[in-house]
C-alpha cells in the first residue's frame, strides 16, 4: 500500500547565494524529490597578470610621441631578457592629449602627454619578480599592478558543479532511506555557476619590485597555504522515488 505522503519536497538554499537566473517552476510530483545543494572548487591561480601604464609628458606632441615610443621600446627588451615574446603583452594605443593650463583664464595649452596601456600575463611565476624589477629600473611606470587569477575557469566550474550534484544527491538519498523509499533516477536538474572576483592583488611600487628580486631563499610564501580562487555551484534536483 502505498504512503498517503504522496510527494517530497525539500529545498536547501545557502543564505549567500543568489540564483544567477529564473528557473522554470516545476509542479510537485507525486513520488519525486526536489532538493537544492551548494557545491565549491578551489584552485590555486595558474595566471600572472602584470599591468602598467606608460605616460610621457613634453612640450611638444612629437617629442612626447617619441619618448613614448622609447619606452614601449624598453619594455620590448625586458620581456626578451627574459625569454618572452613581445607578442605576449597587450598594449593599447598611444593616444596623444593636450595638456593645459587651468589657472590661466585662456586654458592656454602647456604641452602634450602620450598615454597607453600594458597587460602581459605569465604562466611562469618565477618570471614575475626579475620583470617588475626590470621594468621599473627601466622607469618607464611609476607603479605596476600585479593579479593572480585562474584562467582555466570551465574546468573549474565542473568540478564544483560536480561537487554540488554530489551534495543534492547524497541529500535526496538521505530522505528516501529515512522514508523507507528508494531513490530513483534523475529527471530534472538546473544549474548555476559563481566565480569569486577576489583574487590576490597587490600595488608593485620601485621600492617592493626591488625587495622581490633581491628576496633570498625560501620565497616569503614557503610554507604558508597560497590564496585560491573559488568557484561556487548550485544545482536543483528532481529525483523519482521508488
Amino acid at each position: 500500500m502505498k504512503s498517503p505522503l504522496a510527494y517530497f519536497a525539500l529545498l536547501l538554499f545557502a543564505s549567500n547565494v543568489v540564483p544567477a537566473q529564473e528557473h522554470p517552476a516545476l509542479t510537485a510530483q507525486q513520488n519525486t524529490v526536489y532538493v537544492g545543494a551548494d557545491g565549491k572548487y578551489e584552485s590555486v591561480p595558474d595566471t600572472a597578470q602584470i599591468q602598467f601604464n606608460i605616460s610621457v609628458q613634453d612640450d611638444t606632441s612629437q617629442v612626447a610621441f617619441q619618448r613614448a615610443s622609447k619606452n614601449v621600446d624598453q619594455v620590448r627588451q625586458v620581456l626578451r631578457a627574459n625569454g618572452i615574446d613581445p607578442k605576449a603583452a597587450a598594449i593599447g594605443f598611444l593616444s596623444v592629449q593636450p595638456v593645459y593650463d587651468w589657472k590661466n583664464p585662456k586654458q592656454r595649452v602647456v604641452g602634450y602627454r602620450v598615454t597607453t596601456d600594458v597587460t602581459l600575463k605569465l604562466k611562469d611565476f618565477s618570471k614575475v619578480a626579475p620583470i617588475t624589477q626590470q621594468l621599473a629600473d627601466a622607469n618607464v611606470s611609476e607603479s605596476q599592478t600585479l593579479n593572480y587569477t585562474l584562467e582555466n575557469m570551465d574546468e573549474a566550474k565542473n568540478h564544483a558543479v560536480e561537487d554540488a550534484y554530489r551534495r543534492a544527491r547524497n541529500s535526496a538519498d538521505t530522505l528516501a532511506h529515512a522514508s523507507g523509499r528508494t531513490l530513483g533516477e534523475l529527471s530534472y536538474a538546473s544549474i548555476d555557476t559563481f566565480e569569486n572576483p577576489h583574487v590576490v592583488m597587490r600595488s608593485m611600487a620601485r621600492p617592493m619590485a626591488a625587495a622581490m628580486a633581491n628576496a633570498a631563499a625560501p620565497a616569503p610564501s614557503e610554507e604558508f597555504t597560497p590564496q585560491t580562487v573559488t568557484v561556487t555551484a548550485h544545482v536543483n534536483a528532481l529525483f523519482n522515488l521508488k
